[in-house]
């Protein structure tokens, strides 16, 4: 039906909106001088190790499409892959719809290297399947070692349940492990096969793919202020909640969503510190892989045009 085009997009944009009142509302006493006092007072080396952390935010990220085409036996370029999968997040990062938004990408750029329709779907679903697994790991492992991390959303003790929720994902991701260990049947849907991950396949799932989600969070923990500073692993389990929270919410980029939970999860510190963090976020992991993505699209689709010329 026509009304399901339109859904998810009204939703996110919905919640952009309210997200945005929100934050308003929350940050109505600041300036844009206390904001850019803010991003003034982030030393050198706070600037210096966010961009690091981006860096290997999407190296990380690439290594998804490296596991992905290892996983369907398909060989191509390292470089490509690279650029493909740097292109790739960059946009769909901004735009939403993540899975979505990287199959078509993903399938306009495979398909130049041979990759089939079917290949690119269980490319798209490996990428997603160590996105998801990688979040649970991650969060699983925060929520065992800082339950009082639930404390800063909920303001109520929930320091067992957060450690039962947290042996939880931890068994779900050993769960995983063990499925391919067993080497399960092919998930099949009509003429779609996904086949279990081996192991080895398993093994970079649950070392690169954390990886890129430390790094991410490791961007706004360099720029925060010591002040209050309640130290990386707190940081990293916002992170976890908010960027979760943002994804869910189809917001385009999280926008407002992501800053809204993540200065309730950091209310203790001076509201304008966090900001200016957040807004170091957008500019590594939004912003500047943005406009770099669409350079490479344009480069990518100018050199295709000209072999069609030729």
């Amino acid at each position: 039906m026509n009304w399901r085009r339109y859904f998810w997009p009204v939703v996110g944009i919905a919640a952009v909106i309210f997200s945005l009142l929100l934050l308003w509302h929350e940050l109505r006493g600041i300036s844009l001088d206390d904001v850019w006092d803010g991003l003034a007072a982030i030393p050198t080396r706070g600037w210096i190790l966010a961009a690091l952390s981006s860096v290997i935010a999407y190296a990380a990220l690439a290594g998804y499409d490296h596991i992905a085409l290892l996983h369907i036996g398909k060989r191509v370029s390292w470089l490509f892959v690279t650029l493909c999968s740097f292109t790739t997040y960059a946009l769909s990062h901004n735009i939403g719809g993540s899975v979505f938004s990287g199959a078509v990408i993903r399938y306009r750029a495979y398909g130049t290297r041979g990759l089939t329709g079917q290949d690119v779907g269980v490319l798209v679903a490996i990428c997603w399947i160590t996105f998801v697994l990688s979040t649970i790991l991650a969060s699983g492992l925060v929520l065992v070692f800082e339950p009082q991390i639930i404390d800063r959303f909920s303001g109520i003790a929930h320091h067992g349940l957060s450690e039962a929720a947290g042996i939880a994902m931890l068994l779900i991701v050993a769960a995983y492990v063990f499925g391919s260990w067993l080497h399960l049947r092919p998930l099949k849907i009509a003429s779609f096969q996904l086949h279990y991950p081996a192991l080895p396949i398993v093994a970079r799932q649950l070392l690169i793919g954390p990886i890129e989600l430390l790094a991410a969070a490791a961007i706004i923990f360099f720029a925060l202020p010591e002040a209050h500073n309640p130290g990386y692993f707190v940081v990293l389990g916002v992170f976890l909640v908010s960027f979760s929270v943002a994804q869910i919410s189809h917001a385009p980029g999280g926008l407002g969503v992501f800053e809204v939970v993540f200065l309730a999860g950091l209310s203790d510190m001076e509201p304008v510190g966090v900001l200016a963090a957040l807004l170091v976020f957008r500019l590594f992991y939004l912003i500047i892989p943005l406009f770099l993505g669409l350079g490479i699209v344009l480069f990518f689709e100018r050199s295709q045009f000209s072999r069609t010329e030729s």
